[in-house]
């Protein structure tokens, strides 16, 4: 009864506050975000991203599957290589290098340019040694087979089958190719090259005269 009318006010606001405080721990309240409050005032907007926090320069909007590089020279899903089923699948190739090799030859013919002529003799020097190899890897293979169909055929009648050496399969290389070069008629060119690089050879390893 004998305070004033402003006190009254005073301590009845203090009161507020302590009972307030009382009831939320004495923790203030949080106060809504700008994004919150931009999204509270219009639900149908889209919601505003604080220009404080940096955006990254990659992001990644749809998850891609990671993709997984196969080698089919290693992996087992594409089968056991055999030589033979190779060839006889991509023999359709043979013809197509064929083709290329007898353009080559008819450019080489046609060519006046130094340059370009020797850089087309170059690529068909490259085509005939693959050629050769080729050859070379084919008779190797149809003599294994052959080998093979001898085994097989011991088998059958109850022998035991013999496995060459490779010294004994490389003297039967060496007598095909004595026999090829004969039939061909190079085989006195092919000796007499081969005498000279023995020559040669030989001439290395003495001992140099002063």
């Amino acid at each position: 009864s004998h305070m004033s009318f402003e006190e009254l006010l005073r301590a009845q606001s203090d009161a507020t506050t302590r009972t307030r405080k009382k009831v939320t721990g004495g923790k203030k309240s949080a106060k809504p975000t700008g994004a919150t409050a931009k999204q509270q005032r219009d639900k149908k907007g889209p919601l505003e991203m604080s220009a404080k926090k940096p955006v990254p320069f990659l992001r990644r909007v749809v998850s891609v599957p990671k993709k997984i590089h196969r080698d089919p020279r290693f992996d087992d899903l594409s089968g056991e290589y055999k030589p033979e089923i190779f060839m006889k699948t991509y023999s359709f190739l043979d013809s197509i290098k064929k083709q290329e090799k007898e353009m080559v030859q008819k450019q080489l013919k046609k060519c006046r340019d130094v340059e370009r002529k020797e850089k087309l003799q170059q690529l068909l020097n490259r085509m005939m040694q693959q050629e050769q190899a080729q050859e070379k890897q084919q008779k190797l293979r149809e003599r294994q087979l052959s080998l093979k169909r001898q085994q097989r055929e011991l088998a059958k009648q109850g022998k035991k089958p013999f496995f060459l050496k490779k010294s004994e399969q490389r003297k039967l290389e060496l007598a095909e190719k004595y026999a090829e070069l004969k039939r061909s008629g190079k085989l006195e060119s092919f000796l007499n090259k081969k005498r000279k690089r023995n020559a040669i050879k030989d001439k290395r390893r003495l001992p140099s005269q002063k």
